[in-house]
């Protein structure tokens, strides 16, 4: 039997993308996705704001020494607008991001970011603007994402933290994980499957 895999709390260093309205686009550039898989995404969130059209690398958050190995990312209003594709919440996961906290979020990228296991959390803008300011002056802050408890803390602080109730249920129940809920209940969905008409032949 394998088991689900419940998301309670993320904890890690922190990277801060600030702007508002970032898009899609701009997280994973359209012409990458016609990869087959998604194996290859964490070589691509903001590609084309971190490189140039020869390969250099430009100043960005991202590229940023600092900032490495970061698993938090910061961010500001309305971030993953745009188009509803899968490939932006998978190219910064597989960039080594598994939570992101913000002012607020394109209900389709945050749906998205939910049916991964990544927790999309929002804080006013004054909150924002601390952690990432924290984040920036003292960059191996950890941060601690509790989704149990909503909250986020770090050093002395601990600031609620909200998300929907529905998405809170999936992560922390670890429903959120439909293959392993499936794999968890093999033997029912085994005999679900044996009894539905419209499958024959199925290997019980």
């Amino acid at each position: 039997m394998t088991d689900v895999v419940r998301v309670t709390q993320v904890s890690g260093t922190a990277v801060p993308i600030r702007g508002n309205d970032i898009d899609t686009d701009r997280i994973i550039p359209a012409r990458y996705l016609k990869e087959p898989t998604f194996a290859r995404m964490g070589k691509y969130p903001f590609f084309d704001e971190r490189f140039d059209s020869e390969g250099k690398q430009k100043p960005h958050p991202f590229n940023d020494a600092k900032y490495k190995g970061a698993s938090i990312l910061f961010v500001n209003k309305n971030f993953g607008c745009g188009s509803s594709r899968e490939h932006a919440p998978q190219a910064l996961y597989r960039f080594g991001i598994h939570a992101i906290v913000g002012e607020s979020f394109a209900a389709i990228f945050a749906g998205n970011c939910t049916i991964m296991g990544v927790p999309a959390v929002t804080v006013s803008h004054e909150e924002v603007e601390l952690m990432m300011k924290t984040a920036d002056q003292s960059p191996q802050t950890q941060f601690v994402v509790d989704i149990d408890k909503k909250t986020i803390t770090f050093g002395e602080h601990r600031i609620s933290i909200d998300l929907p109730k529905t998405y809170r249920s999936a992560l922390t129940s670890g429903s959120w994980d439909s293959t392993s809920l499936l794999r968890a209940n093999l033997d029912r969905v085994k005999k679900t499957a044996a009894k539905l008409p419209y499958i024959t032949g199925f290997a019980g």
